[in-house]
């Protein structure tokens, strides 16, 4: 799914209104009561709804909503500001349309310290939309303050009043603070950052029908991965096939103390479809893998650490997890990047040893797929402000090298070499543990065995990743799920797409 910008998504409007043809307020009319049906399956006829309308289209479609739910038995009122009520045009049309029905107040924001709230009250804010470029102060920020404390649920109208569509924030903003976020027709960059999307809850995209030609027409550096991304990309299995025609995997992990890792990472390249599996390790694991990873053939490392990288010939080479940093492992792991030539993946401390020496990141191969976290991305490249900067700087090393930037985070980033950016959406907090990017290696690798493209392996391993993150916290919860529970539910993941 195409990430578009405010700009883009209000040609995506005006197309809509041109070529369908549908006329604005009534395409208001038609967000509202997406709007409307998704709080109705969600909410009971016990609750009553408080409205916080600004004075443009965002406020328009809260106006439209609180009649359509009064119709529908709710009690609603409407809070606006009395003194600036200099209405967009299909705002003040659904305005009027609101004072007209005598069994909704219509007050002033200045009321709502005074007001008493029920106890099943919800809040949804329709203060301001996507095309806010400005912090919000005065009358209005304190209105946003007030709200956030209030226990109630809190429900956002396309976009939390105060959040940008495409960027951060001005220093010190107010921003309403949702419990659900109903956007229409299409994830904004914000939502998927974590200074940003922390103000929006549950994430809930409403089709509202826009221009689908527009949609496939309007080009974008920017994408959501969804399902039927997924599907494309996907290649099942072939009946008339065997080990050979799934490729060599070779895991380049462990330290003496940290073969949890390599056997982490090798359990994860065995259960996403490697033909064959080898793992390269120091001696000391040598038991530890034979026991654990059966299907998985040894090749000596070295004693306690590696020492030498004699990777399996014609196979498809990770490296990171567990690895250590002793200097001879340094030494030779660095000789060895040098006079490689093909795509591999990089992660943790193989990531750790080329930060040492900032002239370290240009053995990095063509067409390499390295899986930094935050901190990691910053000892390679250096400290940016925030999570857009980081990101920014990311396309710009991306391209710059020919490499494949895999920026883990709540929503993992994929970047391409052409400045392309996929935001990841499965996955939850519950992955947040030593070892999840160790299975992540894993089934990258893996992937680009199986020649998956070293893009679509990155799309494809990160989307895998998550899904069955997310079946271990269905099953197990998000406090007791362990790394090792990803690859136990990668079976899981896989058929979800065979349905």
């Amino acid at each position: 799914m195409k990430i578009f910008s405010s700009e883009q998504i209000k040609k995506c409007d005006e197309f809509t209104i041109l070529n369908e043809p549908v006329t604005s307020v009534n395409l208001m009319e038609r967000a509202a009561q997406s709007a409307v049906d998704w709080i109705l399956k969600k909410f009971g006829y016990d609750h009553s709804f408080h409205f916080f309308c600004g004075n443009g289209n965002n406020g328009g479609d809260g106006f439209a909503m609180a009649r359509m739910l009064y119709h529908c038995g709710f009690d609603v009122t409407v809070f606006i500001g009395k003194e600036n009520q200099n209405f967009s045009k299909d705002a003040e049309i659904n305005f009027h349309k609101v004072k007209q029905i005598s069994g909704i107040d219509v007050l002033d924001f200045d009321a709502v310290k005074g007001f008493e709230f029920k106890n099943n009250s919800v809040i949804i804010d329709a203060l301001f939309g996507t095309g806010l470029n400005r912090n919000i102060e005065g009358e209005t920020g304190e209105l946003i303050k007030f709200l956030n404390q209030l226990s109630f649920p809190k429900i956002s109208i396309d976009i939390p009043s105060g959040l940008f569509a495409d960027k951060m924030m001005k220093e010190d903003p107010v921003v309403f603070k949702a419990d659900e976020t109903l956007s229409f027709q299409f994830w904004k960059k914000s939502f998927l950052h974590p200074e940003t999307g922390v103000f929006c809850g549950n994430i809930n995209i409403l089709d509202i029908g826009l221009g689908k030609e527009f949609i496939q027409k309007e080009p974008s550096e920017n994408f959501v991965i969804d399902e039927t991304l997924i599907r494309n990309i996907y290649k099942p299995h072939n009946e008339f096939s065997n080990k050979g025609t799934y490729g060599k995997t070779t895991v380049v992990a462990g330290s003496f103390g940290k073969m949890g890792a390599a056997v982490l990472a090798t359990k994860a390249a065995l259960k996403s479809g490697s033909g064959l599996t080898f793992t390269l390790a120091p001696k000391c694991g040598y038991e530890i893998l034979q026991t654990t990873c059966p299907e998985a053939m040894y090749l000596y490392g070295g004693e306690d650490f590696i020492s030498h990288f004699d990777v399996e010939e014609n196979s498809v080479v990770g490296i990171g997890p567990g690895l250590g940093t002793d200097p001879e492992t340094e030494n030779t792991f660095l000789e060895f990047l040098k006079n490689y030539r093909k795509p591999l993946v990089l992660d943790a401390d193989a990531l750790n040893i080329i930060s040492k020496n900032p002239g370290n990141v240009r053995f990095i191969p063509k067409n390499a797929i390295i899986t930094p976290h935050p901190k990691e991305f910053e000892r390679l490249f250096g400290k940016t402000e925030n999570s857009f900067d980081r990101l920014e700087l990311s396309k710009k090393k991306s391209e710059e090298l020919e490499i494949f930037i895999v920026l883990k985070d709540h929503h993992t980033q994929i970047i391409t070499p052409e400045n392309k950016v996929y935001y990841n959406i499965t996955g939850n907090s519950g992955m947040a543990k030593g070892g999840s990017g160790d299975v992540l290696l894993g089934l990258i690798t893996s992937l680009l065995a199986q020649n998956y493209s070293p893009k679509n392996a990155s799309i494809f391993g990160v989307w895998l990743h998550g899904k069955a993150g997310d079946f271990a916290a269905e099953k197990h919860s998000k406090e007791a799920m362990l790394p090792s529970d990803l690859i136990d539910e990668l079976g899981n993941a896989f058929k979800t797409l065979k349905k």
